[in-house]
C-alpha cells in the first residue's frame, strides 16, 4: 500500500550523506522483488531487474535536507549548517533530532525572542547564522555525553499524518515520494528490457549520486522520480506553476527555464502516449524553478534521453509537505505500462 510505504520512508531519516536509514528500509521492500540489489562507492542503492540489452535507468533520490552540527560553544549550545534549500523562517523554532553517536537524541532551533528584537531586526527576519540548537545541555562535557560532535547530521522532528481526500502530510516527501513511487514500480514491474532502479544521494546538496550512477551504469534512456511544485493554493498562481494536487504525475518539458533539464521529447511522448492509451492522467510541465537527478543524468557522457515523473507537492522544503497519493499511484501505473515497450528514441 503506497501510503504505509510512504509513511515509512517520510518518518525516516536521511540527510544528504546520512541516507543510511532510508537505505535500509529500500532494501528490505525490494528483497525478491529484484533480481540484483548493490550499493556503489557513493552510497547509491541499485537494484536491479535483467531483461534483454535495453538499459532504462529509474532515479529516485534518498537524502532529505536536513542540518550538520559545525560547532559546539562552552555553554552547549550547537551552531550548524543547513544541508541542502532551506528559507530560514521555517527553521526557527522547529524540534529536531539530532543523530549522534549514541543515538537519536532531541533539540529546538532557538533564536533571539522576537520580544527582544528592534523593529529593523523584525523586517529582516532570523537568519540561519543567529540560530543555535539547544539539546538541555549545560555545557560543551554535556553535549559529548549525548554522542554529540562536530559533524553529527540533525533532521526535523516531524511525522507522516493524514488529512482529508487520501491527501497527507509529512516531512521529506522531496523526495520520499518517488523512492516509493520506484519502489512500487521495480515491484510490480514485468518489462522485457534491464531496469535499474538507483535510488540516489546527495541530490539535495548537487545531484552527486546521480552523475555517478549514470556514468557507471550508462543507460540508453532514463526517468527520474521527484516531486514538483503545484499552483494551486493561496501564494501561488497557476501561470506561475500550471499543474494541480489529485490531478496525476508530471511529465517534465523543461525545468529550471531550461537552465537544467530540457527533456527528451521522445522519452515525454513515450510516457503521454501510454498513460493516455490505458486512462492515466498526467500533466506536462515547462517549469521555472530547481531541478532533479534527470539534469545530471541526461549529462552523462555523449546524453542520454531523459526526463522526469513528480506528484505534485505542496510547501515543498517544509516539514509539512502534502500530497495526494493517487498521483503517486498514477504514476506507479504509468511507469509499469509504459516499461512494456521500448521507446522509439
Amino acid at each position: 500500500m503506497v501510503k504505509e510505504l510512504l509513511r515509512k520512508l517520510s518518518n525516516a531519516h536521511g540527510v544528504s550523506g546520512s541516507e543510511g536509514s532510508v537505505f535500509s528500509i529500500i532494501k528490505r521492500e525490494l528483497k525478491g522483488h529484484v533480481d540484483e540489489i548493490s550499493e556503489d562507492t557513493m552510497g547509491n542503492l541499485i537494484a536491479v531487474k535483467k531483461g534483454n540489452k535495453f538499459r532504462v535507468m529509474l532515479a529516485a533520490h534518498m537524502d532529505e535536507i536536513g542540518l550538520m552540527v559545525k560547532f559546539i560553544d562552552e555553554k552547549g549550545f550547537l551552531r550548524f549548517v543547513a544541508l541542502g534549500g532551506w528559507y530560514a523562517p521555517t527553521l526557527y523554532n522547529q524540534r529536531v533530532v539530532l543523530h549522534g553517536t549514541k543515538g537519536q537524541c532531541y533539540g529546538v532551533i532557538g533564536g533571539k525572542p522576537p520580544h527582544m528584537m528592534d523593529e529593523e531586526e523584525r523586517k529582516k527576519g532570523v537568519k540561519v547564522d543567529d540560530m543555535f540548537i539547544d539539546v538541555g545541555a549545560c555545557n560543551r562535557d554535556d553535549v559529548a555525553q549525548l554522542g554529540i560532535e562536530v559533524g553529527t547530521p540533525v533532521t526535523v522532528d516531524r511525522e507522516f499524518t493524514e488529512l482529508a481526500n487520501n491527501r497527507v502530510t509529512g516531512k521529506a516527501f522531496d523526495n520520499r515520494a518517488g523512492v516509493a513511487l520506484l519502489i512500487q514500480t521495480m515491484q510490480q514491474l514485468d518489462s522485457p528490457f534491464t531496469v535499474y532502479g538507483v535510488f540516489t544521494v546527495q541530490e539535495e546538496v548537487g545531484l552527486k549520486g546521480a552523475r555517478t550512477s549514470a556514468y557507471m551504469l550508462d543507460p540508453d534512456c532514463a526517468i527520474a522520480t521527484d516531486v514538483t511544485i503545484p499552483g494551486d493554493h493561496p501564494g501561488i498562481e497557476m501561470k506561475d506553476a500550471a499543474v494541480e494536487m489529485g490531478k496525476g504525475p508530471v511529465i517534465t518539458l523543461i525545468d529550471s527555464s531550461g537552465r537544467g533539464l530540457i527533456a527528451s521529447r521522445a522519452i515525454v511522448k513515450w510516457l503521454k502516449d501510454t498513460a493516455d492509451a490505458n486512462g492515466i492522467p498526467v500533466q506536462m510541465e515547462v517549469g521555472t524553478g530547481g531541478t532533479t537527478d534527470a539534469t545530471a543524468i541526461h549529462l552523462n557522457k555523449g546524453g542520454v534521453p531523459s526526463t522526469t515523473i513528480s506528484p505534485p507537492t505542496r510547501y515543498i522544503h517544509s516539514p509539512v509537505e502534502v500530497l495526494d497519493i493517487g498521483d503517486i499511484e498514477a504514476g506507479i501505473a504509468v511507469l509499469v505500462a509504459a516499461l512494456k515497450v521500448k521507446p522509439r528514441l
